[in-house]
């Protein structure tokens, strides 16, 4: 029979121990918040005993269309008209140049088809649009005689030249650099308005936002390609990210996510596509990947986790994760988290040497050194779960938990030469929506966050690429309508470059 006195030293032990058991925790706790406050959060330096190391120009104009600007008399300078159509006019100065166009009909078609008589001049149409070029802004007047015969049998005028936007006032070289600016340079429409203010050009932020959303839109057949490409490849990486979407009725944002998707047989592939959801569910990713059967990179979100366990396709977890989780954890055991985080390093650093050589060698380093590795990894964290002292609370026993999870699928990497050990192409793709959602804070609609996935993808997958994205997308606004549905695949950044290229070699 324990005595009053001894039941209460047991019960002062067992109180004891609670209490340097939350100590610890909370100590770990602190240690992560002083560090994502004051510190380091780079992962490069796990190992203090030994300081070892982790891991748009101008173009030229075509020669076969010369075009000289001209400055216009005062009569003939553009003013602003009067609305007719309830959308808002653009002002422009009154000493803005005039780039013009002649477009007219072919010789044969100026005579009169019943008499043989030359068609008589009566007059023009001329379309005006704000165009841009790198530092400086014009007007590109499109200039279309009319004729008439002298039956009166009509008026004949040549088509306008086609347009990505119907009946829009900006050139096509305008809505490119205003995107470029907003998805690749992060500048939100509203401060675009405040430099075109300064330039003596009035357009509103509502009025480039229509412009922005037509233009996502018109170009989302490319997107769909593009998407399709990356899909076909066998080899994608996934991510996603929180972006606010705004709430017209209750006049506030709530959060949506951006999907990005990357995908190719690369070392750093270039194609990638953002796809705006607005939850995170799980039906979305099933959604994004369809049917997709290949090599699938990603952290351990469930809705991956569910479709690995149905075989849906080969799952390679990111070791990246796995070791932040070890990072973070810096209380329990600190020797058994320096061995882990070690033991990841050197996998990493086997994965540069690797890629530095042909795919059949890469394999065998793989099969012969990392695997291994990641045998004696597995095996020492199932024995430290099973005998070791955990705290259930500590991060530590969270590391665990998350790497025990992921055993089945820990090799799969070494098993495909152009599998990656790690998530970090999808991650580098999520970047430019945290840098931009600072900027341009939310967006409007689901169709605002459909066009701004579209343009976020081309432009994007341009600077990847190492495609000057504004003269990119001018390009293909201006080919687009004509090009034929079934050749899509050559207005994608790369096979356009290329192209591109070998035209210049043969002038």
């Amino acid at each position: 029979m324990l005595t009053e006195d001894s039941k209460a030293v047991s019960q002062i032990l067992e109180e004891n121990i609670l209490l340097k058991n939350e100590l610890a925790f909370l100590k770990e706790q602190l240690e992560w918040f002083k560090r994502q406050l004051f510190g380091k959060r780079s992962e490069k330096n796990v190992d203090p005993t030994n300081g070892e190391q982790l891991l748009f120009a101008g173009f030229a104009q075509s020669p076969n269309a010369p075009e000289q600007k001209v400055a216009v008399p005062a009569h003939e300078r553009v003013k602003r008209k009067r609305n007719s159509n309830g959308q808002d006019k653009i002002s422009l100065p009154e000493d803005v140049l005039v780039e013009r166009t002649f477009v007219d009909v072919p010789e044969s078609e100026k005579v009169d088809p019943s008499t043989g008589e030359a068609l008589a001049k009566i007059g023009e149409d001329i379309t005006r649009r704000l165009a841009f070029q790198p530092g400086s802004y014009f007007v590109k007047e499109i200039v279309r005689p009319k004729y008439a015969s002298k039956g009166n049998d009509g008026i004949v005028c040549a088509p306008l030249p086609e347009s990505l936007l119907d009946r829009c006032q900006a050139d096509e070289s305008l809505l490119a650099d205003i995107a470029v600016k907003k998805f690749a340079d992060h500048l939100p429409l509203y401060r675009q308005s405040e430099m075109l203010a300064r330039e003596g050009i009035g357009i509103s932020r509502q009025t480039l936002s229509q412009w922005m959303l037509r233009c996502g839109l018109a170009l989302k057949p490319i997107y769909v390609e593009m998407t399709s490409q990356i899909l076909q490849s066998g080899n994608v990486f996934i991510d996603e990210s929180p972006v606010d979407m705004l709430d017209p009725g209750k006049g506030k944002a709530h959060q949506a996510y951006m999907w990005v998707i990357v995908g190719g047989k690369t070392r750093d592939p270039g194609y990638r596509v953002y796809n705006f959801r607005t939850d995170r569910c799980h039906s979305n990713a099933i959604e994004i990947i369809k049917d997709y059967s290949g090599v699938l990179h990603s952290d351990k979100y469930g809705a991956y986790e569910a479709l690995a366990n149905k075989k849906r396709f080969t799952w390679c977890p990111c070791w990246a994760h796995i070791r932040r989780k070890f990072f973070e954890a810096e209380s329990g055991d600190p020797s058994f988290r320096r061995w882990v985080l070690r033991k990841i390093k050197y996998l990493f650093m086997l994965e540069r040497i690797a890629w530095a050589r042909s795919e059949d060698e890469r394999l065998r380093i793989r099969q012969k050194k990392e695997i291994p590795i990641i045998d004696e990894l597995i095996s020492k964290v199932k024995d430290r779960l099973v005998n070791g002292k955990i705290l259930p609370k500590s991060k530590l026993k969270e590391a665990l938990g998350y790497f025990y999870g992921l055993i089945p699928y820990l090799k799969n990497y070494t098993q495909h030469p152009w599998a990656r050990i790690d998530n970090n192409v999808a991650e580098r793709a999520v970047r430019p929506l945290a840098i931009g959602r600072k900027n341009w804070l939310f967006v409007g609609n689901e169709d605002g966050g459909e066009a701004a996935a579209v343009l976020l993808s081309l432009i994007q997958s341009c600077r990847a690429l190492g495609v000057n994205p504004r003269v990119y997308l001018e390009d293909i606004m201006r080919r687009l309508m004509s090009h034929p549905a079934n050749k899509l695949y050559e207005l994608l950044p790369d096979r356009w470059a290329k192209a591109r290229a070998v035209v210049r070699q043969n002038c």
